[in-house]
């Protein structure tokens, strides 16, 4: 698992230069310009809520004894609660949006590294592509708030609380590296073979996801980036585990 998530990292060190290399960046400006729309809409909905939710759980505290100091961590996980459903909505929307524009960037890389003419696997139409799309990340989206809303949970639970962010962080990062991963799976395996392929892998999703998720962290050069190295990244994996796989 280690091995692979370091595996997942490492491969975005070569992304910049691939995407130069194949004249992919004009594949890119679509996805990006609805990264960039889609997280104005989203964090700025999220900053004006976060306080709202900070009081609303404030106000399970009946006691005067501590209240202060409870409303200050109910603020905090407030503001987590909001950043973290933020991002959740955030990549999956994106991803499913973008299905459409990464799948011919991932057939490019793939044709690259095996040799193989565009459309030799399982040619889909730019429709079926967007479905397919917003099929896998409806279902990532909603597997990831049944484990996210227990998670956040946890913060109420002293040194509990540390290991639930670092386990929050993982589930963020599995399933934004499911959906980078996807772009590729598409043309060679239906819906339930690609869930089958990602599980057995985690690792390299969440070596994916990782990086993912720290890119939106940098103000507005991650959110416009994210999609074009972690999809390139991601593509060189899964592009190599396939053809482990297929010897």
């Amino acid at each position: 698992m280690l091995k692979n998530i370091i595996s997942g990292i490492k491969a975005y060190f070569g992304a910049f230069t691939l995407i130069s290399k194949l004249k992919l960046w004009k594949y890119f400006a679509i996805p990006m310009l609805i990264s960039f729309i889609t997280a104005i809409i989203i964090f700025g909905s999220a900053y004006g809520l976060s306080d709202n939710i900070g009081g609303f759980i404030a106000k399970i505290w009946i006691w005067d004894w501590g209240k202060e100091t409870f409303s200050s961590i109910s603020n905090f996980i407030g503001g987590l609660i909001i950043v973290a459903i933020g991002l959740i909505l955030f990549k999956h929307i994106i991803m499913a949006l973008s299905a459409p524009f990464m799948s011919p960037v991932s057939e490019k890389i793939e044709a690259h590294f095996t040799g193989n003419p565009l459309h030799s696997h399982r040619d889909t139409t730019f429709m079926q592509q967007l479905l397919r799309g917003i099929k896998i990340n409806g279902r990532n989206l909603v597997m990831e708030l049944l484990l996210t809303i227990p998670i956040l949970l946890l913060k109420f639970i002293p040194v509990v609380n540390i290991f639930s962010t670092i386990l929050l962080f993982a589930v963020q990062a599995y399933y934004a590296g499911f959906g980078n991963m996807d772009y590729t799976l598409e043309r060679h395996y239906q819906y339930k073979e690609s869930l089958q392929f990602v599980r057995k892998h985690r690792g390299l999703a969440i070596g994916n996801g990782i990086v993912f998720i720290l890119f939106l962290l940098v103000p507005v050069v991650g959110v416009i980036l994210v999609l074009p190295l972690s999809v390139t990244a991601a593509s060189t994996l899964t592009v190599e585990k396939l053809n482990v796989s297929k010897v």
